[in-house]
């Protein structure tokens, strides 16, 4: 019979888990620092700063103050799909919707972006800290 209680981590687990996390997230801010100096070379615009930070619905956004904000679970994406939302971001900063122009500003830069947004679609669930780890065979549980 599985057990299908939710995983409830040890007080050491937790510790674990949320150190892993803090190196994550730094990896993730050096990446998408990195590609977002790329492409903003190629899509222009003006942003002020980046943020990353674990959001539960987005993997991206852009404000009107041109603030960029990413999810550090992209870190545990393939690096096309954290260049794809990178992209769709520096976008936003030109067109401030999802109109026909940005699309197509979007494409003129990966011109296969639609599959990357359908990856991130059926995939995007997958990528966090547990699955990660657990693909990589490394336990969650700490042995007793």
């Amino acid at each position: 019979m599985t057990d299908t209680r939710p995983f409830i981590p040890s007080p050491a687990e937790a510790r674990r888990l949320k150190a892993l996390e803090e190196r994550y997230r730094e990896a993730a801010r050096i990446r998408l620092e990195r590609r977002v100096a790329y492409y903003h070379t190629i899509t222009g615009g003006h942003y002020t700063s980046i943020t990353v930070r674990d959001q539960k619905t987005r993997w991206g956004s852009c404000s009107s103050r041109g603030t960029l904000s990413f999810n550090y679970r992209l870190i545990f994406a393939p690096p096309v799909i954290l260049d794809y939302v990178v992209v769709h971001e520096l976008c936003h900063l030109t067109h401030m919707n999802h109109s026909r122009d940005f699309w197509h500003m979007v494409e003129e830069v990966l011109p296969d972006y639609r599959i990357h947004k359908a990856w991130l679609k059926e995939h995007g669930e997958e990528l966090n800290l547990e699955h990660h780890l657990e693909k990589r065979g490394i336990p969650i549980h700490l042995e007793p």
